[in-house]
């Protein structure tokens, strides 16, 4: 029978608010998920903007999601640390976080300025030349900005997991358990003939 390790509890690995800030403004990179009419989960990957605790993305008003968001709002985001930017600054925290979130459209000129403003100095990494250009592609007609409100948080930190796996993590850091480690691992550990942990 397999060995069970402490690595299966992973609900006690949380970032701080200002860990997830830094998470949110140095990735590059978003996995908008949404449910199609006939029930399928479907993601797609965008570049995204992170203001005022929430996520700010865009597309072509065309695209089947919008029609599907304005049917269902209730959507997810997931970001994560492997699509940091080059060049980030060293010390950012690794790991991902899932924001079940509701979505709102977002047309008027005001929001649509200050949002390509906002992505196309972030695509840009500080060159002018790839803002300007990328201002240029965002503004058009077509176009329109999702803003995401987050309801909850799924994260997983993993530094502080390694840090706790290597004996080096303060028990204050650590987070309480959740359902999923505190009572349905063991209702599942109790079916394979597992003592509970």
């Amino acid at each position: 029978m397999a060995q069970t390790h402490d690595h299966e509890i992973v609900s006690i690995y949380p970032f701080t608010d200002e860990e997830v800030d830094a998470l949110m403004n140095n990735a590059v990179e978003a996995v908008l998920m949404w449910s199609t009419k006939d029930g399928w989960p479907v993601g797609v990957t965008h570049a995204f903007v992170w203001h005022e605790g929430k996520i700010w993305l865009t597309f072509a008003r065309h695209r089947h999601r919008a029609r599907a968001i304005e049917r269902d709002n209730r959507i997810s985001v997931n970001v994560s640390s492997a699509s940091y930017a080059p060049g980030s600054p060293e010390g950012l925290p690794s790991g991902a976080v899932t924001f079940k979130g509701t979505g709102e459209f977002l047309e008027d000129d005001a929001t649509r300025h200050w949002f390509y403003d906002a992505l196309a100095t972030k695509v840009g990494q500080g060159n002018e030349e790839v803002k300007k250009s990328f201002y240029e592609l965002l503004d058009s007609p077509l176009r329109t900005v999702l803003c995401v409100t987050p309801v909850k948080k799924i994260m997983y930190n993993g530094g502080l997991a390694n840090r706790h796996i290597a004996g080096t993590a303060d028990e204050s850091e650590l987070g309480e358990r959740l359902s999923s480690d505190a009572q349905r691992m063991n209702r599942e550990r109790e079916k394979q003939g597992l003592a509970p942990r």
